[in-house]
């Protein structure tokens, strides 16, 4: 399975990838998405790290590395949630710096995730979780044919105040 695109790649996460997934993972700015509470260490993403190449059938999800064709690390993309039986998994994908967005990659990030679930993996479904007033995530992932198919009321609380989070589907024909 070729995860390249025309400006991106896809790439396991590597013990390389530390002091990315640090600076992501202490992001207090998206912690609202990603449901951390607290700073990890480097030495619990170290452990992770370590266990990161283990087996999607295993693990039930697997973290990829958005790469451009220079090799700069510009964000992760997940599948969780993976559920071979039914045949659906979870996406999640984030770039950590906000000049890297809006400009293609995570429309290319995913449509790339999308191929190897469908193709290789064989997932006949695909959802997203977004929150309500995340427009470009919900703008990227009506793009991709994701469909609003649930809204979750007051399903996150952030900032004091309770947030609506929608879902979106893909199914394949």
């Amino acid at each position: 399975m070729n995860l390249k695109g025309k400006h991106i790649y896809l790439r396991a996460i590597e013990p390389k990838d530390l002091q990315f997934l640090y600076e992501l993972e202490n992001n207090p700015d998206i912690w609202e998405i990603s449901g951390t509470t607290a700073p990890y260490s480097r030495h619990v993403l170290g452990k992770y790290l370590e266990n990161a190449h283990r087996d999607i059938y295993e693990m039930k999800q697997v973290r990829l590395c958005i790469c451009t064709h220079e090799h700069e690390l510009l964000g992760l993309i997940d599948l969780f949630d993976f559920d071979p039986k039914n045949h659906r998994a979870g996406v999640g994908i984030i770039v950590l710096q906000g000049e890297h967005r809006n400009k293609g990659i995570g429309t290319e990030a995913i449509s790339l995730l999308c191929e190897y679930a469908f193709s290789t993996l064989q997932m006949r479904q695909l959802y997203a979780n977004i929150l309500e007033d995340n427009t470009a995530s919900i703008h990227l992932f009506e793009k991709l044919g994701f469909q609003l198919v649930g809204s979750k009321k007051d399903w996150i609380f952030a900032d004091g105040a309770y947030k609506n989070e929608l879902l979106y589907q893909k199914i394949t024909t």
